[in-house]
């Protein structure tokens, strides 16, 4: 509990300092360790990268609970920085089961966790707005009754879900850090316009915005200066992974050559770094 603490009050310093910091997301111990050593402060983890990793897809609730917990468990032993972790919808429609979603995050060692108001429901993608406030109170309930500052993210979904609705999501931005989230996140913001309107509009709060999207440019010092104070790549490091992997493997398949071994991280930095 100490040392989960002192993890808890790293990674809470992390939003209270100026500036903008980027959290990247690992999707296993190792692409964890890799990251540590680079000299991130801060881990997240990815869902959709779990759910590739088990040859899943991503946002259909083809990932248990259970599993996301033992994915991020495993992260969290992995370093000592502080991991929080994406908990989709905190794999319950109900504000009770929210609220032991973030008490058994807890258990595990994590020091941070989302709540996303996507309901995993083709016919009804995101929870109507007073259902979707009513969770993230109760998940805020649960996350203040810990020994420790538990940073609790709520996210408002609806730009990934095709709701193009930028007043909607702010709305429910707003709700959500009344409701006594610590950050604020509306993943598939893309222009600085929209980015500097929820940072506006939900301010003294944190903002997270997710970058490593096709077609947006925008840097870490670009972000900052928009007033955003923390920067995740949700599953883009996992898919650059795998997009490497399949071209080595299209080579072999096409052409019958070999040549994507030049460009492989040597064996023995890898060896070497998973030996600390």
């Amino acid at each position: 509990m100490v040392n989960q603490t002192l993890r808890a009050q790293a990674f809470q310093a992390l939003h209270e300092r100026a500036g903008a910091f980027v959290i990247p997301n690992p999707w296993d111990a190792g692409s964890a360790k890799m990251l540590a050593s680079l000299g991130f402060e801060a881990l997240a983890t990815t869902s959709a990268g779990l759910a590739f990793a088990l040859g899943r897809p991503d946002g259909e609730s083809a990932i248990t609970r259970e599993e996301t917990l033992h994915n991020a468990g495993a992260i969290v032993e992995a370093t000592s920085l502080p991991v929080a972790a994406d908990l989709e919808n905190c794999f319950a429609d109900r504000p009770e089961g929210c609220a032991q979603t973030i008490l058994q995050a807890a258990a595990i060692g994590l020091v941070g966790g989302s709540i996303e108001d996507a309901s995993g429901l083709a016919v009804e993608p995101i929870y109507p707005f007073d259902l979707a406030v009513e969770r993230v109170e109760a998940a805020v309930k649960a996350a203040r009754s810990l020994p420790f500052h538990f940073t609790l993210t709520a996210r408002a979904e609806n730009l990934l879900h095709g709701r193009q609705d930028l007043a909607d999501t702010i709305r429910r931005l707003q709700a959500f850090a009344e409701a006594g989230a610590d950050v604020l996140y509306a993943p598939g913001l893309r222009s600085r316009e929209e980015i500097a309107a929820v940072v506006h509009a939900v301010a003294p709060k944190p903002v997270n915005v997710l970058m490593g999207l096709a077609g947006v440019s925008l840097s870490v010092s670009d972000l900052a200066a928009l007033g955003v104070k923390r920067i995740s790549v949700g599953s883009s490091l996992a898919r650059v992974a795998y997009g490497s992997f399949m071209r080595a493997a299209e080579e072999i398949q096409a052409q019958g050559t070999f040549g994507y071994g030049e460009q492989a991280m040597g064996f023995e930095r890898i060896n070497q770094l998973f030996k600390g």
